[in-house]
């Protein structure tokens, strides 16, 4: 597909956003009983803009639904209910990651979904890719790589791993695709060896020309280092999407503060396919958030890219201005607006991690 189909920028055209409703409590163990509703506010902004796809995992499900959002004020005639059963609701990772051709024909890159590498129930999750592709008829592929033994290798990524500004050019890091930790394919090889495949695989199915590799991610991050809880590709003023927004912590007693401050170093030495330098855009992270004695994933890199807003997510916290006004000016032709997240991080994922565009 690399010929003819390239992974848009998320910042482009939508036609829709995939979800799926919570039904998990044991995804919000003891905070469950909130969530349904942060999912109404998030629905009621994204209807008002885009067709929002909704996966229930049976009609009783999508009933309850459907009367809390009639509730909450969403726009009903931009809802589409699935009966499809899903184990979680990070769509961001279990979803298919469109891509589209130049001609503008839209496919599904379906890519194998096994929990982060680090839980058992994942096999419904996995049917979500060629269960879209077969309800809108698109093409659709399975990434593979052929190992040296002979056999094929069906490749392991999540969406929340990467990110692309629809020009060529992927943001991921080493911690999540190249670690021994929740390893993603360990069939592979080495570390060299895989990250070589990855990048001929992110070429070959996502039309990428060059992936800027940072090294870890922020504390509390059960995925092992996503990059999109740190660091994202914004239009930038030229809409070029050379612009990339990253987390940074100024205290150095967090444990955060060492490894975003190497992202930024990374960042600021790296130049695009042109040779040129990036334009840097920093965030800052809320105070850590813990419940149950365990930090959770908290940071505003996790916002989600609509086609006239952007839903932020915020932590009762005095960085939660800063954070907005600064992706405020990375879209300005976009409403920001911020989703209370303080109980919803609790579930290990943000407003990034529950969504999946599809591009238009």
């Amino acid at each position: 597909m690399a010929d003819r189909f390239r992974m848009p920028a998320e910042w482009a055209p939508h036609t829709a956003t995939w979800i799926a409703w919570p039904h998990n409590p044991e995804d919000w163990p003891g905070k469950f009983q909130p969530i349904p509703w942060v999912y109404c506010e998030i629905v009621r902004h994204l209807s008002a803009d885009e067709d929002v796809h909704i996966l229930v995992n049976d009609v009783a499900a999508e009933k309850r639904a459907y009367s809390m959002l009639r509730r909450q004020g969403a726009n009903l005639a931009r809802l589409h209910f699935h009966t499809w059963r899903t184990d979680r609701v990070w769509l961001r990772d279990s979803g298919p990651i469109f891509v589209k051709s130049s001609t503008g024909e839209i496919a599904v890159t379906d890519w194998k979904f096994n929990a982060w590498a680090k839980y058992n129930n994942h096999l419904n999750d996995n049917e979500i890719p060629s269960r879209v592709a077969g309800l809108h008829g698109m093409p659709s592929v399975q990434p593979t790589i052929t190992l040296p033994n002979g056999t094929e290798h069906r490749l392991v990524l999540e969406g929340g791993s990467i990110d692309t500004n629809g020009a060529g050019i992927l943001l991921t890091t080493e911690e999540c695709l190249l670690s021994e930790i929740q390893q993603r394919n360990p069939d592979l090889g080495n570390r060299e060896t895989t990250r070589q495949q990855l990048e001929q695989a992110f070429h070959d199915h996502l039309g990428i020309d060059q992936v800027l590799w940072l090294n870890r991610g922020c504390a509390g991050d059960d995925t092992h280092g996503h990059v999109d809880d740190i660091t994202r590709f914004v239009p930038g003023a030229d809409l070029q999407g050379n612009t990339i927004v990253t987390a940074t912590e100024p205290n150095t007693a967090d444990e955060n503060h060492l490894p975003l401050a190497e992202n930024l170093d990374r960042l600021h030495s790296a130049r695009n396919l042109h040779g040129d330098p990036f334009t840097i855009k920093t965030l800052p992270m809320p105070a850590p958030v813990f419940f149950a004695n365990q930090r959770l994933p908290a940071s505003y890199a996790n916002f989600y890219i609509a086609n006239a807003l952007v839903l932020v997510p915020t932590f009762n916290d005095p960085n939660d201005r800063i954070a907005l006004n600064t992706i405020a000016e990375c879209f300005p032709d976009r409403t920001v607006t911020g989703i209370h997240c303080t109980d919803f991080i609790w579930g290990l994922g943000a407003l990034h991690c529950m969504t999946q565009q599809e591009p238009a």
